[in-house]
């Protein structure tokens, strides 16, 4: 009976011990930006400059971030239609604005045509972190957050299949809820699109991964927000300050942790209806990225529950003043 006993409990320190050594070999470590990526190109003086930091005072109205991996075809037409957008804001209203492309290690010439941008405007208002390694859109969204310089910091997708336009109705909401602690997010949302065809014609293979990953997302604890993945959220600076730099998933999966973070900050969070259309050229592979969003479901739900993650409070982050 004893050696009966003795064997059961030396396999459950076994299996607990495997599991964690497995949670530690799948979980990705972060890492810090190398010399080259901490700095901006400027075509002018032909000379490389220090990105600012989150931690201090901003400097423009309004940063939006767009990560871009291998968009050398997709980029141009957003950036067009952004700086269009912006430039008819700046000639309406006292504005000031920056854009941040995120260039996640492309393999095509997307840094080249972003650079096309800086040159026809200047690094005030264009500026481009080029990554030397391909982080992930998670990774790439992070990094371009924590230079931003603006009260307000957008983070949207190269492909604009959300409609820059929508901007106006993220800052009017956020407005609402925003209190004396400068906390607020406001989240683009296509829930209201489920029933029209921009989902009802997707494949039903599709349809089944999306319903089976919001229930993944809801039994994870994310039931506050409908829609977690669109493209276009928008943060006041302290709240982009609290979420993240306490940031660790790097890929796809990031906005829940994104979201999750928010939520133990006591960040207030609006979920606002947007006009969005499917964009030819998409990345996402439906069954493996599907399979590689559960696996990091799984990880960020063990990190947290074990206490290997934990979130700083917005005070000690803006104690430290560092990254």
């Amino acid at each position: 009976m004893e050696i009966s006993l003795l064997h059961v409990l030396t396999s459950i320190v076994v299996c607990i011990a495997t599991s964690y050594l497995s949670l530690l070999w799948l979980t990705p470590r972060s890492r810090g930006r190398t010399h080259n990526e901490s700095r901006y190109f400027d075509p002018v003086n032909q000379q490389k400059t220090v990105f600012p930091s989150l931690d201090e005072p901003p400097t423009v109205d309004l940063s939006l971030v767009i990560p871009a991996y291998n968009e050398v075809d997709r980029l141009p037409i957003t950036m067009e239609k952004t700086l269009a957008y912006l430039d008819q804001r700046c000639k309406n209203e006292l504005f000031t604005f920056e854009i941040i492309i995120v260039d996640d290690g492309s393999k095509d010439r997307t840094y080249e045509v972003a650079m096309r941008f800086v040159k026809s405007r200047s690094t005030h208002m264009i500026r481009v972190m080029r990554l030397e390694k391909n982080r992930g859109k998670g990774g790439a969204v992070t990094q371009g957050m924590l230079v931003a310089r603006g009260k307000l910091i957008l983070m949207m997708d190269a492909d604009a299949a959300t409609e820059i336009e929508d901007l106006n109705k993220l800052e009017e909401r956020l407005q609402e809820v925003v209190g004396e602690d400068r906390l607020a997010m406001a989240v683009g949302s296509r829930a209201h699109l489920v029933d029209t065809d921009a989902v009802v014609k997707r494949s039903a293979f599709r349809n089944f991964l999306m319903r089976g990953f919001h229930l993944l997302v809801y039994m994870l604890g994310v039931r506050h927000v409908r829609d977690t993945q669109c493209g276009f959220k928008l943060f006041t600076r302290r709240a982009a300050l609290g979420v993240f730099r306490n940031m660790h998933v790097e890929g796809w999966i990031f906005d829940i942790e994104m979201l999750l973070i928010g939520h133990r900050l006591g960040i207030p969070v609006v979920e606002v209806p947007v006009n969005w259309q499917e964009i030819a050229g998409s990345k996402v592979d439906p069954l493996l990225d599907s399979v590689r969003m559960a696996k990091d479901l799984l990880l960020i739900r063990l990190n947290y529950t074990l206490g290997r993650w934990r979130v700083t409070p917005l005070q000690s982050l803006e104690a430290s003043r560092s990254f």
